[in-house]
């Protein structure tokens, strides 16, 4: 093989190969003597098909598997023959179409990694703020947790039930003339006024009602219900009240720990100690973390790889674009970033260049992610997937190098930001709540950090124990769900590093971006055609136990 240098400037380069036809005939005949045990042919026994009668059949077919693995070769034995690191997978294209018996020019051009300056690690200076959790604080939210545990008590004989009571009732079904419908009798369902979980006039048609009294309620099904027989059509409900219960905040006392299972109050209050100080325990990592990214970011600077530069640039426009579309005047929000559009990608600059920096200090200093950390990465990841699709996300991300890299990525520079705290001098002061999250923010002034939804993401992004059937007329459109983020400032150049491929796996990147296999996707909510008794709440559930992480 033939190699020909046609550009070398700065991290660009581009080379021509050139294959002679005689490699991929060599390909070609070798693929032939491989296959020939196990092709089958009218008048040949197995194993005895002449080898230019498998060539006349299958000829281009084989021309083409040769050519896509000289190719292949050709450019891995470029990059590992010139030293080469591809920042990005190389661009690969061929002069012609392939002729046979004729040789191939090849164009392969691509980025290269920088070298990276000897990391500047030592003389690290860092303050740890800590913050100890108050008693108020941890009162505050156990009775937070409190509240939420809402527990209902039967009423005093002769109330009537109001918004937030709960009633529970017998009720038929009828169409407007009269008949019941199917699905449409129920018996013992607990319903909370107000909680708009049942279709319209349903709950409010049930206010004022009393133990033991008899009502019918005239009622017309919503448009979109998934019954399509019902649909916009008029119905009555015959309700006998079972029982009108009013809400009660429980007392907070070991009786109530224990109906958690825990011992007493003062375990309870233990576990919610311990989460609010990992909760401050996160807020002082990300203060000396950034801080740490600031001194790194400081002292030293290099050229990065354009492509690179651009990739992350394009994510973080993504997420702007998805942020935009929750503002009350998505234009005008995109108008904005379109403003700021220079200083995203400083942004994006500095994520890359501090992601290559994280990357070399730690393969200077073996920082390594054990084999039993990834696969325990890739079953936390997979248990964001319905059962049925964690086995094909881990089969995915076992297949796929550049999945397996993007996981293994974030735990990398945690795993280096710790070897760096380690080598930091470090002093420590004791702050209030207030003035950490203050001076976070005096680091944070106008600086994107995107967050990544993943397994361990603890942001409530559902309604969970709400059913969402055809008696809900919620709206279901998540993003709409979802609090509309704080409309973007003007962004200074700082920022956290994107999570980038170790260099070591960048490579190895391959010549030819394989296909991907298709991630798999989580189950979309379905709506289904339910009874109105299978969409009503059940008794509410209580709330998990309180967790702290191990």
């Amino acid at each position: 093989m033939q190699t020909v240098e046609t550009l070398n400037e700065g991290l660009k380069r581009a080379y021509t190969l050139t294959i002679p036809a005689k490699d991929i005939l060599a390909k070609v005949d070798a693929e032939v003597a491989r296959a020939a045990p196990t092709i089958k042919m009218p008048g040949f026994r197995p194993g005895k098909v002449p080898a230019n009668l498998i060539k006349k059949m299958h000829g281009p077919a084989l021309e083409r598997d040769a050519l896509n693995t000289a190719v292949q070769e050709g450019v891995q034995t470029l990059l590992a023959e010139k030293g080469l690191r591809p920042a990005m997978q190389p661009e690969v294209a061929l002069e012609q179409d392939y002729e046979a018996g004729k040789d191939i020019e090849v164009k392969v051009a691509l980025e290269v990694l920088p070298q990276v300056p000897a990391p500047a690690i030592e003389g690290l200076t860092l303050e740890r703020l800590s913050v100890e959790p108050g008693e108020d604080e941890i009162a505050a939210q156990l009775d937070r947790f409190a509240k939420s545990q809402k527990a209902f008590t039967d009423a005093a004989e002769g109330h009537p039930a109001v918004e937030g009571d709960q009633v529970v009732i017998d009720f038929v079904g009828k169409t407007a003339d009269g008949v019941a419908f199917a699905g449409g009798t129920g018996t013992d369902m607990a319903v909370e006024l107000g909680s708009g979980q049942l279709i319209p006039g349903f709950e409010s048609g049930l206010e004022g009602a009393k133990l033991g009294e008899e009502r019918v309620l005239n009622v017309t099904f919503p448009k979109d219900y998934g019954e399509k027989s019902l649909a916009g059509k008029p119905a009555t409900f015959d309700i006998v009240v079972k029982a009108v219960k009013i809400p009660s905040d429980p007392t907070i006392d070991d009786e109530f720990a224990k109906t958690f299972g825990l011992e007493g109050l003062e375990q309870l209050r233990g576990l919610f100690k311990s989460q609010i100080e990992q909760e401050l325990n996160g807020l002082t990592r990300t203060y000396m973390k950034r801080k740490l990214l600031d001194q790194l970011a400081a002292s030293h600077d290099f050229d990065v790889p354009p492509s690179m530069v651009e990739a992350e640039f394009a994510q973080i426009w993504r997420q702007l674009e998805h942020e935009a579309t929750h503002e009350a005047d998505p234009e005008a929000a995109i108008a904005e970033m379109e403003g700021d559009r220079d200083d995203y990608k400083k942004i994006a600059e500095r994520r890359v260049r501090l992601g290559l920096l994280l990357s070399e200090i730690g393969q200077q200093n073996n920082v390594q992610i054990s084999p039993q950390e990834m696969q325990r990465l890739a079953q936390q990841a997979a248990q964001q997937y319905s059962p049925q699709d964690r086995q094909r996300f881990l089969d995915y991300v076992q297949q796929d190098p550049v999945a397996a890299a993007q996981l293994r990525a974030p735990l990398y520079e945690d795993k280096v930001v710790d070897f760096l705290f380690e080598k930091a001098a470090i002093t420590d002061r004791t702050v209030s709540r207030a003035d950490l999250e203050a001076a976070i923010e005096e680091i944070d002034d106008g600086e994107l950090k995107p967050h990544v939804h993943g397994p361990d993401c603890d942001h409530d992004h559902g309604t969970e124990g709400h059913v969402h059937g055809p008696d809900c007329d919620h709206d279901h459109d998540h993003a709409a769900a979802e609090p509309a983020p704080k409309k973007a400032k003007a962004v200074k150049a700082k920022a956290e590093p994107a999570a980038v491929e170790a260099a070591a796996d960048a490579t190895e990147a391959a010549p030819a971006k394989p296909k991907r296999a298709a991630k798999p996707k989580a189950d979309a909510a379905v709506e289904t055609a339910e009874p109105v008794a299978d969409a009503a709440p059940a008794k509410p559930k209580r709330a998990p136990k309180p967790k702290t992480e191990a």
